[in-house]
């Protein structure tokens, strides 16, 4: 398992193309401040040993050693081995709605992207409770397995969009339905699906498949994602809105949140419904809720003895700044004996021109 403690770190690999620019200017303007000295055959004669690709090849390490610096300030750790830990906890499923309308901007930035939030905060103020996020629209897609890596949930759950699903609608009873397959029977933990939506159900007949749920020991809260107004569904390209979704009336379609869908999904399977607008009072609010629920103990296998890498890279970074103060912008003498570019030919031939 490798994990990136430090990733904002990365932020600083902008320097290089900083230094880089900074090269180009100094270039030009040593190009110029040459010419107006001397021309080019008096300064070959005054600097015979100055070398071209030198400079170039300083630059290079330079680079090399403030990636390194930035990868060492990372602090890259692998994990060495597994084992296996006993931990109490609770087995929650999150069931994310990724119709087109989620593209719905009447709550910022989007309702997807207001819902990736708040699954991100809960996940955040978890304990040792196992997590597992499946991805519906016109049919609901398994994303990850019940699992006690929230790094992994985290990466999966930013990759969710409205275009991984082809069919469209809102398969709410596709989604509920694949949950309860997420669970384990051998491990008799309490199970909790977390089903984050605008409530738009195009498919209906949600009251039977709840109950069936809350019948399997799951208990099912939902969050409302949108507002009662409602807004006007985007088509984007590149990021930016070209139109807006019309009706066969070539009408603006409008999407609303729908909480009296997701009230009565909540009431029949012992949940309960959570407004979604704010993302403390969410967080606040389901905390609450799993403080409720009885921790179950269970098995699970995590990576253990995580070692640091930096100092390599921490290494690198000093032996290339220390490479760098060694290597002089001359000629060095054997490479110049290896005439790789022939000047000695060059020059050969300009004297017998001269006579």
């Amino acid at each position: 398992m490798f994990v990136l403690e430090e990733k904002i770190w990365f932020w600083l690999l902008l320097a290089i193309p900083v230094v880089i620019l900074l090269y180009l200017f100094y270039k030009i303007w040593q190009k110029r401040a040459r010419r107006r000295f001397a021309n080019n055959t008096m300064l070959k004669e005054l600097a015979p040993n100055r070398s071209r690709s030198k400079p170039l090849f300083k630059l290079i390490l330079i680079l090399l050693a403030i990636a390194s610096l930035v990868i060492a300030l990372v602090n890259p750790k692998m994990g060495t081995r597994l084992k296996t830990v006993k931990r109490e906890g609770v087995d929650i499923v999150f069931a994310i709605d990724v119709s087109k309308s989620m593209d719905a901007e009447d709550i910022a930035p989007s309702r997807l992207e207001k819902a990736k939030q708040l699954v991100s905060q809960i996940i955040n103020n978890l304990g040792s409770d196992r997590i597992g996020i499946i991805a519906y629209a016109g049919g609901a897609v398994p994303q990850l397995p019940i699992t006690t890596d929230y790094s992994a949930a985290k990466m999966f759950l930013q990759s969710l969009n409205t275009d991984m699903i082809s069919s469209q609608g809102t398969a709410i009873r596709d989604a509920i339905d694949l949950a309860t397959t997420y669970y384990d029977d051998d491990q008799q933990t309490n199970r909790v699906l977390f089903i984050i939506s605008d409530g738009e159900d195009h498919e209906g007949n949600i009251e039977n498949i709840s109950e069936e749920a809350a019948k399997k020991g799951i208990r099912i809260f939902t969050i409302g994602v949108g507002t009662e107004k409602g807004g006007p569904i985007p088509i984007k390209q590149n990021g930016v809105v070209q139109t807006y979704k019309k009706d066969n009336q070539g009408e603006t379609v409008i999407t609303k949140l729908h909480p009296e869908t997701l009230k009565e999904i909540a009431e029949n399977a012992n949940g309960a419904y959570i407004d979604g607008t704010v993302t403390n009072k969410v967080v606040e609010n389901v905390q609450d809720q799993l403080q409720n629920i009885q921790k179950t103990e269970f098995e699970a296998k995590q990576f253990a003895d995580y070692e640091s890498h930096f100092q390599w890279f921490l290494g690198l970074s000093l032996a290339l700044l220390f490479l760098d103060i060694f290597i002089l912008q001359r000629s060095t003498a054997w490479i110049k004996r290896l005439n790789l570019f022939n000047e000695r030919r060059k020059k050969g031939s300009k004297n017998e021109e001269e006579k």
